[in-house]
């Protein structure tokens, strides 16, 4: 007996062996090449059936070997329709079948290669008129495109995996000449004012008045936001708007700005328990959301409501700016200090549930008593106000004017809602989260890092300022070579896709941002040794502008220039504006050159362009009107530029130390037992002055 009891135990034992083997076997087996991708896009396909490459060279011989048309699909982590294709198609076994027969797919996560989306959406532009994502494209073998579209619901896909199918086998010769001419035809999209002579045109105060002029027919003054039924938050638009104000003292100009940026604080495009902006609005009152949100958004958002806080003292701009911080903090940052991607906007309950509430939900969490008034100020109802029974939080007023229309004690309103929103977001947290993008990109993280040295500039907060140091330094030692070359994505402790032109600007604007809060002058010299690459690796001479790859770059079909200002303003423009600064430090007349000549050419546009070269003009306006260049050396330089800064001064370029006369404007300035403020213009300085005040004066 004990010997069988030995033998069944032994039997026992082995067989599980085996079938965890038979398990862990199959399992792999589930998994494609995709499960080692950097992206957690792209990992998220990897119990696909489909037989997914990454972009590269491994898929295009392939191609080429098999004569295969590949079949691009395109998108990102949280992106919702991304999600629902792959559900309904690329998870079922029959249609991943005729996708590994006939094509060699290659999944591309649109955030770390945006040179490869902007390729096939400008297909998908030429052949339908539109674009969005998930985007499909199919291409020869060489990669030139001969067909696009984005969202198919799993029917409608089938039938055009076998349509195209069909004609490539039969009328090879026709797609080839489509994809020929489609390639040609991207080659070319590009703004009009890049085919002139290369005459550069006179930017003066008429040019960026009639700018302003156009622009302004194209505002929603009802509803904030640019005319429309779908909002997008284009911060570059407002930033143009405070900058217009402060320079030609134009009320119009303000007012689009107010109108907008309150819109938006309070529609349901906010996140009023937890923080954060998602993506744009599917209505043109801001209420209703798609929900993801993104890194870049909310970097752009809290630079963009800190500087409007600074012109309005408006306590809700103020606040906007806090909870952004708050919910940065909390759920986009890493340990070291890099910020994540994005948040998306689905979890295994659909979309946007974990934002949205019920009516008992509200009530549970409110207290009787109070329900009524949190319903009433958020708009909840049994019925619902988005899909049956579930509630979008919006407001039509800020909490002052809710208590005084209510006869309420503003401060007991205040009390009670901040109060609810605590036990609301410890409720939330309760709930499947939604996934996190934790990719660490470049140009994205350079934007929540001027972000936050904006607020610190506006609001005072030191713990901004620590954050904003703390992510420098990681971006630093972790995605800047010795040479100057970046490294656009991190993830996991790996750096694997060279930097486009929009790290090198994004990241140069906002080390440059960071030495005129510290006057650490190593952060200038990052920002000009990453300039200066990019020159060596990504300018065109013909055109005056940079493209958006390096000279180095094996992999577009078609290399492109980045030149119209969208939810990020384009990185041309960006690159136009470092430049400029950097002539004004560094007194490089190369740089001038250059920046002059790229803006100069926005002349050329039409009215209806004038949403997209917002970035454009913010520059325009600095030529037309001049810049202040504010020195200022001493003991208590750091003290006195952030008590100057706490203003809104878009028309300054400050520089300083405390000792060190290290820049050629700062040379000749410091005083023994004085710290010196001069407001100069053209390299020709005023007298110089201690107190800020006096300085402000000088600048008016």
């Amino acid at each position: 007996m004990r010997g069988l009891k030995k033998y069944i135990i032994i039997k026992v034992f082995y067989t599980t062996v085996l079938l965890w083997l038979l398990f862990a076997c199959n399992n792999s087996e589930k998994q494609n090449r995709l499960s080692k991708a950097s992206s957690p896009y792209l990992q998220q396909h990897a119990d696909n059936p489909v037989d997914w490459y990454e972009w590269g060279e491994e898929a295009i011989t392939k191609a080429k070997k098999e004569n295969k048309p590949l079949l691009i699909s395109i998108g990102y982590s949280s992106c919702h329709w991304c999600h629902v294709m792959e559900k309904e198609s690329f998870m079922d076994t029959a249609v991943a079948r005729i996708m590994n027969e006939n094509f060699i797919n290659i999944k591309v996560d649109r955030e770390e290669r945006p040179d490869i989306d902007n390729i096939y959406m400008n297909a998908c532009q030429l052949i339908s008129g539109g674009g969005g994502w998930p985007l499909n494209a199919f291409a020869l073998p060489d990669g030139k495109p001969f067909f696009a579209g984005t969202y198919y619901a799993k029917e409608s896909w089938i039938n055009l995996l076998n349509q195209i199918t069909k004609a490539y086998k039969d009328q090879y010769q026709k797609i080839l000449l489509q994809a020929d001419a489609l390639t040609n035809e991207i080659g070319k999209i590009d703004p009009g004012f890049l085919q002139t002579d290369g005459q550069a045109g006179i930017i003066d105060n008429t040019v960026y008045k009639n700018f302003f002029d156009s622009l302004q027919t194209q505002i929603d003054f009802s509803n904030g936001g640019l005319s429309g039924t779908i909002k997008f938050p284009m911060p570059s638009v407002w930033e143009f708007l405070l900058q217009y104000n402060y320079l030609n003292n134009e009320h119009k100009a303000l007012e689009a700005v107010n109108i907008t940026l309150k819109a938006m604080a309070l529609g349901g495009i906010y996140d009023h328990i937890g923080g954060g902006f998602a993506r744009y609005s599917t209505d043109k009152l801001w209420r209703i959301p798609h929900f993801e949100k993104m890194l870049y958004d909310n970097g752009q958002l809290m630079s963009l409501y800190a500087h409007a806080y600074q012109v309005t003292k408006n306590s809700l701009f103020k606040n906007i700016v806090e909870e952004i911080a708050l919910f940065i903090g909390r759920d986009l940052t890493s340990p070291e200090g890099g910020f994540y991607s994005s948040l998306n906007a689905d979890t295994e309950e659909g979309e946007g549930v974990f934002y949205t509430w019920t009516f008992d939900e509200i009530k549970k969490n409110s207290g009787l008593k109070q329900t009524d008034l949190i319903a009433s100020y958020f708009n909840i109802s049994p019925e619902g106000n988005w899909e049956a029974g579930k509630n979008i939080l919006y407001t039509s007023f800020t909490p002052g004017e809710f208590a005084l229309t209510n006869n309420l004690s503003l401060n007991d309103f205040t009390s009670l809602l901040n109060n609810t929103k605590k036990t609301l977001l410890t409720e939330r947290n309760k709930r499947t989260r939604p996934a996190t993008d934790d990719k660490i990109l470049a140009s994205w993280n350079a934007l929540m890092l001027k972000g936050y040295l904006d607020a610190y500039t506006a609001v005072g907060n030191e713990a901004y300022l620590k954050r904003a140091l703390k992510n420098a330094r990681f971006v630093e030692h972790n995605m800047l070579r010795k040479d100057g070359q970046l490294w656009r994505n991190y993830k996991d402790g790996k750096t694997s896709v060279s930097g486009f032109l929009d790290d090198y600007a994004l990241l140069a604007k906002a080390w440059i941002r960071l030495y005129q809060v510290t006057f650490d002058k190593h952060w200038l010299l990052l920002a000009r040794q990453v300039t200066d690459y990019a020159i060596g690796n990504f300018y065109d001479s013909k055109s005056g502008m940079f493209y958006f790859t390096p000279d180095n770059s094996t992999d577009p079909v078609v290399r492109k220039l980045e030149i119209q200002d969208n939810a990020i303003p384009s990185s041309n423009s960006v690159m136009a504006e470092v430049l400029f600064n950097l002539s004004v430090y560094f007194e490089n007349s190369d740089y001038l050159e250059k920046s002059t000549t790229m803006v100069s050419k926005i002349s050329g546009i039409t009215k209806e362009e004038t949403p997209y070269y917002t970035q454009w003009y913010f520059l325009a306006g600095l030529l037309a009107h001049g810049t202040n260049e504010v020195a200022i050396i001493g003991k208590d330089a750091l003290q006195k530029n952030l008590e100057l800064q706490k203003n809104y001064l878009p028309g300054c370029i400050n520089m300083g130390s405390t000792n060190e006369e290290n820049l050629p404007l700062l040379e000749n300035k410091k005083q023994e037992d004085k710290t010196l403020i001069y407001v100069c213009k053209n390299r020709t300085c005023k007298m110089p002055v201690e107190d800020v005040g006096k300085a402000l004066m000088q600048i008016h």
